[in-house]
């Protein structure tokens, strides 16, 4: 299929799935999509056993879509440059030690804690695999998924400062969870790493320190940039095509600088969505921006959901891998707790955190499509790191994302109203 073939599929599916979702489950958009998605692909898999061309075509089509380079390098820059823009800053700077300690010192606590009970535990069960890779599904299953998160909490009128810290979590724990992931993937001779370099402790501080750092310098830098051209204009259809712009060529050089294209998007949109709206936007500019960016997010949301929907075709499905994916959405739950209770604990004293807040982070740190691409980018023919155990690492990534979407996102609600009761 050719790529216009490819999006005009998506496209209408993501329509089509809307409309029955809105028309009939009444579910929150994403979660609908995804859940409408999956019975789709129920429906394939049973007319596939009658009519098997039709299974493997939908397996073709879908063969032919890579999902990692879809989400994270081509939607991922502008769902989260979307989400940032409309975050307040005062607020994320009155929360700061909230989210910086948990978006960074709670997902390498994550990662760690993940990759050593998925060991222990796929030892028990006569699944052998090396604990490296174990220690590649924390980190890649470590971060919550900010597109996730932002589409839930703008339905559920959560507190300010709780919306405020969960929101400003998952937008920065991508970022570094993308970066600790390569860093881990590097540490294990797999394709993470750059054209000549070696693995090693030094080599993994100093790739961390230049994706994050890096990334968050070079946002800036763009922002600033796209500021002052904005501030010297007022027509609104330039200043849209400035950010798309900002977007589209800001991640594509962060790539090739090799520094954080996702913290680079996040610090851009937050100076865009604060100063930029403040200080070099006319009234009618910021309304239609907003609109223009909403519009973005809620179609990217729609396409990926259908994507993450669909993708239950490809996946090498066993029994053993699923048991084994159940058993991960236990220890995923439990290496949440531990990660965001303990910088919890600590920063109580010296920060404002709202009653129950472990547990409502806990439950609503949602995985999502970036868990899922990660997991998929070990797929390369390049991945020396996950062979042969990609599918198990697969599968249990796919189970755990379903759960968190389909079960925490449905539930978190009902959790907040219990616990602010």
């Amino acid at each position: 299929m050719t790529l216009f073939q490819i999006l005009a599929t998506l496209i209408t599916l993501a329509a089509l799935f809307s409309y029955i979702n809105y028309r009939f489950l009444r579910l929150p958009q994403t979660i609908g999509v995804m859940v409408v998605s999956l019975g789709a692909s129920l429906l394939l898999f049973i007319a596939g056993q009658f009519i098997p061309a039709v299974y493997r075509d939908a397996q073709t089509i879908l063969d032919s879509i890579d999902f990692n380079q879809a989400l994270l390098h081509g939607m991922l820059g502008f769902l989260l440059f979307a989400g940032a823009l409309h975050l307040n800053l005062s607020d994320l700077h009155r929360h700061r030690a909230v989210i910086l300690t948990l978006a960074t010192v709670g997902v390498l606590i994550s990662t760690a804690l993940v990759g050593l009970l998925t060991w222990l535990a796929l030892h028990a069960m006569a699944l052998p695999i090396p604990f490296i890779h174990c220690l590649l599904f924390g980190a890649l299953i470590s971060p919550t998924d900010p597109i996730a998160v932002l589409a839930i909490m703008k339905r559920l009128g959560a507190p300010k400062d709780l919306e405020t810290q969960i929101c400003g979590e998952s937008l920065f724990n991508d970022g570094i969870g993308v970066v600790v992931f390569l860093a881990v993937l590097a540490f294990a001779g797999g394709p993470g790493a750059h054209a000549g370099e070696s693995p090693g402790i030094a080599h993994v501080v100093l790739l961390f320190l230049r994706e994050s750092l890096g990334g968050a310098i070079f946002g800036m830098a763009i922002g600033l940039i796209a500021y002052h051209m904005l501030k010297r204009i007022d027509q609104y259809q330039v200043e849209i095509l400035i950010s798309l712009a900002l977007v589209t060529g800001g991640y594509a050089l962060a790539e090739r600088l090799y520094v954080s294209g996702p913290i680079a998007m996040v610090i851009a949109g937050l100076f865009i969505g604060n100063h930029g709206r403040a200080f070099a936007m006319s009234p009618a500019t910021r309304e239609r921006l907003d609109h223009f960016w909403e519009l973005i997010d809620e179609i990217l949301n729609a396409v990926l959901f259908v994507l993450i929907g669909l993708q239950v075709l490809v996946i090498q499905w066993q029994p053993r891998y699923f048991l084994a994916g159940l058993v991960a959405i236990v220890i995923v739950l439990a290496a949440r707790l531990i990660s965001v209770g303990l910088p919890i604990r600590a920063l109580r004293p010296f920060a404002p955190i709202p009653r129950h807040a472990v547990r409502l982070l806990t439950w609503g740190g949602l995985r999502g499509g970036i868990s899922v691409a990660l997991a998929l980018s070990l797929r390369s023919p390049r991945s020396t790191a996950a062979d042969p155990h990609f599918d198990l690492l697969l599968v249990m990534t796919y189970v755990v994302v379903v759960f968190s979407i389909g079960v925490q996102g449905l539930t978190i609600a009902s959790v907040l109203r219990t616990s602010l009761r």
